[in-house]
């Protein structure tokens, strides 16, 4: 099965990379509020608030691209690796944070 002719010159649109679903979950019973942060969203805490389960834990989906992100949970003001995350990283400050790979 053959393609139909594009006219001379016009690019081929760009495919857009699929969002692909990703859960956080961060074991912080005694947490006040834990967000999740990372070079997907500007390292912004207020972006990604997770929500406490009731056994204590915080949980939250976000839709990220494809390719190899690093991220970190903020709790109650400060960064914490995440040790259930593919590898460790450093973000721009020096900061040890997490690696991801979505696929």
């Amino acid at each position: 099965m053959s393609q139909a002719p594009r006219p001379f010159g016009l690019p081929r649109a760009p495919v857009p990379k699929a969002l692909v679903p990703v859960n956080f979950i961060c074991v912080a019973p005694g947490a006040q509020s834990v967000a999740v942060v990372g070079d997907f969203n500007d390292w912004n805490a207020q972006a990604n608030p997770l929500t406490q389960a009731f056994d204590g834990s915080w949980q939250g989906s976000l839709k990220l691209r494809h390719g190899h992100h690093r991220y970190a949970f903020w709790v109650d003001g400060a960064l914490q690796v995440d040790p259930r995350g593919q590898g460790v990283s450093r973000n721009d400050q020096g900061q040890r944070v997490s690696l991801i790979a979505v696929s």
